[in-house]
């Protein structure tokens, strides 16, 4: 089973001042240890960064980049992407598809809008998933406080199977690379 591991939009705007994520600096603590144990193992990192017209997100800008404390290599594969869906008109699936990969593990922000949909893209195309269960994060919406967000989307990705592949959401400390 050849796995990859994606994280999602772990961009400076989400990390920091007003659309911090929720317990951003634990969260990202988890990511670079699943990146350290991931490269160390040769599986594929993918850096994911969303991008938007004159946004926060807006291509080059400061909040566009990678978290500081994010650990990257130069061997890193990037994926930029405009939807929330990291497949959607983006070159993830032949990246994928160039290394043979048939299972993700998967982190990043938000959990709400992008790993949510990219977890459930991921299941419709065949992959078996691991979510990180404490390796991603979101902010308030409004509605719910972040933390209550975060422990719905473990509870309902759990439940969810497709008909050659499965989502498995795990704890960092107990995910297999």
């Amino acid at each position: 089973m050849a796995t990859a591991l994606l994280i999602i939009d772990v961009q400076h705007a989400l990390c920091t001042g007003e659309y911090e994520c929720f317990d951003i600096k634990r969260v990202i603590e988890n990511i670079n240890g699943l990146s350290v144990k991931a490269r160390a193992t040769g599986i594929p990192v993918i850096l994911i960064q969303h991008e938007e017209k004159g946004g926060l997100l807006q291509q080059g800008s400061a909040g566009w980049q990678l978290a500081d404390s994010l650990v990257t290599s130069p061997q890193d594969l990037r994926v930029r992407k405009a939807t929330r869906d990291s497949f959607y008109q983006t070159h993830l699936q032949s990246l994928l598809q160039d290394q043979g990969t048939d299972r993700l593990i998967i982190c990043g922000l938000q959990t709400d809008y992008c790993v949510n949909a990219t977890v459930r893209q991921a299941l419709n195309l065949g992959y078996d998933v691991v979510l990180a269960a404490d390796a991603h994060s979101t902010v308030d919406n409004g509605n719910l406080a972040a933390q209550d967000i975060i422990a719905e989307h473990n509870a309902d990705l759990a439940h969810l199977t497709g008909p050659v592949a499965r989502i498995d959401v795990t704890p960092t400390s107990e995910i297999r690379i």
